[in-house]
């Protein structure tokens, strides 16, 4: 190793890895589903060789485990892109292997409609030129693509997930930006994913690009480790007045959910049994009241977040705990939370049908 080598080792930050549970423990203290008929559209949700592996039939293992699952949204997380060609082109791998799953559940008939919504990659540094491998994702993705992803998750004490490291600053730059505003004239939306400390970028984004759709992943990156290991009443505090601002742009609506990923601090993956819903709900309930305080139900969603959130519980629990959750709200407000908004903001499901 040389000394320029052996320098950058020492400056890396470190590693926090979300842990991948085992099938027996997620299968401990299973629980009856709560409100079975309640539709569910789930807007987020992986298929991937990471976090344990997760393929099409985990997927419909969990969708059918109780809950009733109408339509699903996959998000991109860098599986199955091409393995050659210009690299500008490789992320429409994704898009076509997604929609492989989507067609095959169809032949099965699966009562969920898998990936019903498509969100991809492609590279929005670009600016108003990445307009061509937009228009071949929209192609490829047989009518199912809906968006695009760019991952802006960045922090100096650590680094995370299996995606590349962003750079600093991304949501700032002036391609970037014409990139976003460029999704708006296909009719595409952006979703967002930072952490806490990032959550003025998004701010000023959502300004910068007034006509685009964000949705904000994971409720905006809640930090629980690194210099908040210990002091999440901080890293609230700091959230929390961000909101505000942030809901103050018309474009932006949020996505409930990303609890089981490692850099939130919950570690209920290292107890013995599984949280119950009730445990879950109970958890989660200061952020989950204060996002939907800020946003209104009609622009919030809840979301799956899997494989990622199976270090919480299972499937079936996790959505049990939103119910939970939500169970104070009036029809109006569950509709729009489980079903509604995912079904508007993605175009799918009533929202596909001018229901």
């Amino acid at each position: 190793m040389n000394a320029s080598t052996q320098a950058a080792v020492q400056h890396d930050p470190p590693l926090v890895q979300t842990r991948h549970p085992s099938a027996e423990w997620l299968a401990r203290a299973p629980e009856p589903t709560l409100d079975p008929t309640r539709r569910i559209i789930d807007p987020h949700h992986h298929f991937s060789h990471h976090w344990g592996g997760f393929g099409l039939d985990d997927l419909l293992r969990d969708t059918g485990a109780g809950h009733n699952v109408e339509g699903t949204v996959y998000v991109q997380c860098g599986w199955e892109y091409r393995t050659s060609g210009e690299a500008r082109w490789m992320p429409l791998g994704e898009t076509e292997a997604v929609v492989a799953c989507a067609e095959a559940a169809q032949a099965r008939g699966a009562k969920t409609d898998v990936a019903a919504g498509i969100v991809g990659y492609a590279d929005l540094l670009e600016g108003d030129a990445i307009e061509d491998v937009l228009v071949a994702q929209i192609e490829a993705g047989k009518g199912r693509f809906r968006g695009i992803r760019c991952s802006a998750a960045r922090h100096d004490a650590f680094k995370h997930g299996v995606l590349p490291r962003p750079p600093a600053g991304l949501f700032a730059d002036g391609g970037f930006r014409a990139g976003v505003r460029r999704l708006a004239k296909l009719g595409l939306s952006f979703d967002a994913w930072v952490y806490h400390t990032q959550l003025q970028e998004v701010i000023d984004l959502a300004r910068a690009a007034p006509d685009t759709t964000i949705v904000l992943d994971h409720i905006g990156g809640l930090l629980g480790v690194g210099p908040y290991a210990g002091r999440q009443q901080v890293a609230f505090d700091e959230w929390l007045s961000l909101l505000a601002p942030l809901a103050a742009c018309p474009n932006v609506v949020v996505k409930i959910g990303g609890y089981g990923t490692a850099v939130y601090g919950f570690d209920f993956i290292s107890q013995p049994e599984p949280p119950s819903s009730l445990t879950l709900a109970n958890a989660w309930r200061p952020s989950v009241d204060a996002v939907i305080s800020a946003f209104g139900a009609q622009r919030c969603m809840f979301e799956s977040n899997f494989p990622v959130d199976r270090a919480s519980a299972s499937y079936a629990t996790v959505w049990n705990a939103f119910k939970r959750l939500a169970a104070n709200a009036s029809e109006r407000e569950k509709h729009d939370l489980f079903y509604g908004t995912a079904a508007r903001i993605y175009q799918i499901g009533d929202a596909a049908r001018g229901i």
